[in-house]
């Protein structure tokens, strides 16, 4: 068992993992599995610190893989009337694996490295469905998380003999914080299917890396943290007058 490991997983009636060479003529077509960093997004929105750093190890695809697409109106701000056609993946539902490590590239955040404290915050978010709102890859599709044991129960992909190729598709993100470089990068990578399991290679592990944008990082510290008890302080005053 990985150190910090959790095991859930996520369901929803659609999903949209956006294939970015599909946005650009204003239609959008999901992938036919999850990236890397819509799990790890999916994580954050369970708990989410910038002390610590999602690694998503592994998914096991249970449901069949299908298609549906419908005709949407998108927001047109600039008061027009279009009409484009999303495809989404109908009925899914994937087991993960996962664990998280320290963020070393946030010295600021030092004073919060309380391994346990996390691991047992990030298990209980998960038994309650999240601290946040879940979206499988788009604000349309919500999704719900609880807790499994990866690899228990009958998938549909078990006994399928051979693998399955999903072709170069996007890993994730490199943002500032996760990376030490003030830039935002994108990943791709070449993802196979066996028997249902996907494993992940690390972010670090991606060959094809392409910078985006220059991006400088967020900061967090001790100073933040002492304003919002200053905040909750005030409020707990203010109730006893």
């Amino acid at each position: 068992m990985i150190r910090n490991s959790v095991e859930f997983e996520v369901y929803g009636d659609y999903a949209l993992f956006t294939d970015p060479l599909t946005k650009m003529g204003g239609e959008k077509l999901s992938y036919q599995i999850p990236t890397y960093q819509a799990m790890k997004g999916i994580l954050e929105s369970v708990y989410w610190k910038p002390t610590i750093m999602y690694i998503i190890d592994e998914i096991r695809v249970m449901n069949p893989i299908r298609m549906e697409s419908k005709g949407i109106r998108p927001i047109d701000y600039s008061g027009g009337n279009t009409l484009a056609n999303y495809t989404y993946l109908r009925d899914v539902r994937y087991q993960c694996r996962a664990h998280f490590v320290f963020n070393l590239n946030r010295p600021d955040m030092e004073f919060d490295r309380n391994e346990h404290k996390h691991h047992n915050i990030l298990k209980r978010s998960i038994k309650a469905g999240g601290r946040r709102d879940i979206f499988l890859g788009a604000r349309e599709c919500q999704g719900y998380v609880e807790p499994c044991v990866f690899g228990e129960g009958e998938g549909f992909y078990d006994n399928y003999e051979g693998e399955i190729h999903f072709g170069t598709m996007v890993h994730g993100i490199n943002y500032p914080d996760e990376t030490g470089r003030n830039e935002m990068e994108t990943r791709l990578w070449n993802p196979v299917m066996r028997n249902g399991y996907i494993e992940f290679i690390p972010p670090e592990d991606c060959l094809q890396v392409r910078k985006i944008s220059d991006m400088q990082p967020k900061i967090f510290n001790t100073s933040n943290v002492e304003s919002v008890h200053d905040v909750l302080a005030q409020m707990e005053e203010g109730e006893r007058l």
